[in-house]
């Protein structure tokens, strides 16, 4: 059964503010629960099947009010101190928000008009692999604490699904490409910008590899499934992640699509690097089960950068720091 009414938890995010466009352009009503750390500005405030509803995920009292009151059909949980170096700034906030808000949301969804919960974990999960293909039962190895506490998320989330109260775990990849609240700190984003506006391309490590998925295709995973029943997919799995690519492979594509569009030499510094993490994930289970296959690749979202940035638009994607997680947090110094 296709959801009517979808409440997201951060929706005014990276993934999240593009998704809501889509699910509005697919006629669903969005209520969007989001502390706003970055504005409001790139919302659709006048469509008037959007509805903003500010608050902390850690106040459950007010999303136990907004349940009740709005009666959603669907979830999509996408709120958290995203990635690793946002994470540390403060290990018991990231900790509250990102582990024991969702351990209480679980509670307070169940026996509610919440029918539908989909979960957005991440493909970090699997820490360090050799293996060539990391599908969805690969042990799951987190060596931080972002990745940990997703972990252990999942395995709360699927404890509490039954056959009334439904859901699945989406693990995407590294999102890369433009939205309406961009971001120019993930690694084909980083690049772009770089090799765009300054002229070079800074490497760090180069062999790590990394699972990349293009921000359409992710919101596009979200939208199929509010629009499936997930009866045959309840308590599964997803990996969403469609090229892996080492950072210097990255670094390669971004060199050759921005030296094409601006006809002049971008050199590519190498520099090292502590992080090893690095994975190579299949995602063909989500291709064979709900036929989803990417219609884009990290070249498109290079190129796409490109044109909005010879357009003259995003000017400002080095001194904005609401592009920037790490920066917007030590500003605000959110508590």
């Amino acid at each position: 059964m296709s959801s009517k009414k979808i409440l997201i938890f951060g929706g005014s995010g990276y993934v999240g503010s593009k998704l809501i466009f889509n699910l509005l352009k697919k006629k669903f009503i969005v209520i969007n629960y989001d502390c706003n750390l970055f504005g409001s500005k790139h919302l659709p405030s006048d469509n008037k099947r959007f509805h903003q509803s500010n608050g902390d995920v850690r106040d459950y009292k007010k999303i136990s009010f907004i349940i009740k009151r709005e009666k959603p059909d669907t979830v999509i949980h996408l709120a958290c101190i995203s990635n690793d170096p946002s994470f540390l700034l403060n290990k018991k906030l990231s900790k509250e928000v990102n582990y024991d808000s969702f351990k209480k949301l679980m509670k307070i969804s169940k026996n509610t008009s919440i029918n539908k919960f989909i979960f957005a974990s991440t493909c970090s999960v699997y820490g360090v692999s050799k293996m060539k293909n990391v599908t969805e039962n690969h042990p799951l190895r987190p060596i931080t604490l972002y990745n940990k506490y997703k972990a252990d998320c999942e395995k709360i989330f699927l404890n509490s699904l039954d056959e009334k109260f439904r859901g699945c775990i989406i693990r995407p990849a590294t999102v890369c490409g433009l939205s309406p609240k961009m971001r120019f700190d993930l690694t084909v984003n980083i690049l772009t910008n770089y090799a765009f506006k300054k002229g070079f391309i800074k490497v760090f490590g180069g062999k790590q590899k990394r699972p990349n998925v293009h921000i359409d295709d992710i919101v596009r995973v979200y939208t199929d499934l509010c629009e499936n029943n997930l009866g045959k997919i309840n308590k599964e799995i997803f990996n969403v992640g469609f090229e892996n690519l080492s950072i210097n492979q990255i670094a390669k594509k971004v060199k050759f699509e921005v030296e094409r569009i601006l006809k002049k030499e971008i050199k590519i510094i190498k520099e090292k690097s502590n992080d090893i993490r690095s994975y190579h994930v299949n995602s063909d289970k989500i291709k064979r089960i709900l036929n989803f296959k990417p219609k884009k690749k990290v070249s498109d979202a290079i190129k796409e950068i490109c044109i909005t940035f010879k357009n003259k638009k995003l000017s400002d994607s080095f001194s904005n720091i609401n592009y920037f997680n790490v920066k917007k947090l030590k500003k605000i110094n959110f508590k």
